[in-house]
């Protein structure tokens, strides 16, 4: 069928455009793949780490950024105040985090950080981690939501014995 206008009595209001086989649409490569990714590069890295990490190193950070996580995901929820997340957060993470509370507190009608009665509950469900440096790792987590899924992404750094949230993006 063409976008071009056949009867001549009718004017058409704009001018036609071609579509893009992809408009409004991320390009993605849809060709299946045979092979499963290959999750370990030589010398026992992970593949998405720059540096080679020990793997107690590793499953600890991913624990303690799984606990992180969980707690933010509840903060904004308005479970928890923002105050507990306060010396492992930036400042600017730590400011997002309240005004993302008070954002859902304000739409839900409840006061934040004061729990509330809530049909679903998020929940954490995995961690990647990818190590930048031994001070610096970057994480991925995937949240649960009832039947709807969110992702973060945070970046931490080590700073005075412990690690730091230096960045936190809600998807």
């Amino acid at each position: 069928m063409s976008n071009q206008v056949t009867d001549p009595t009718v004017v058409p209001l704009r001018a036609p455009v071609p579509l893009a086989s992809v408009q409004g649409t991320l390009a993605l490569d849809l060709q299946p793949r045979f092979d499963p990714p290959d999750p370990v590069v030589p010398h026992g890295r992970a593949a998405a780490d720059v540096i080679d990490i020990e793997q107690p190193l590793r499953r600890g950070l991913e624990q303690w950024a799984r606990r992180y996580t969980q707690a933010a995901v509840e903060i904004v929820g308005g479970d928890r105040p923002v105050s507990q997340l306060l010396r492992w957060s930036s400042r600017e993470v730590y400011e997002n985090l309240d005004r993302r509370a008070q954002l859902v507190a304000h739409a839900g009608r409840h006061q934040p950080g004061q729990g509330r009665v809530q049909p679903v509950r998020p929940k954490v469900l995995g961690v990647h981690a990818c190590f930048l440096s031994r001070d610096v790792v970057e994480v991925s987590a995937h949240v649960r939501y009832g039947e709807r899924s969110r992702a973060l992404a945070a970046r931490f750094e080590a700073t005075h014995q412990r690690w730091c949230c230096t960045a936190l993006e809600f998807a």
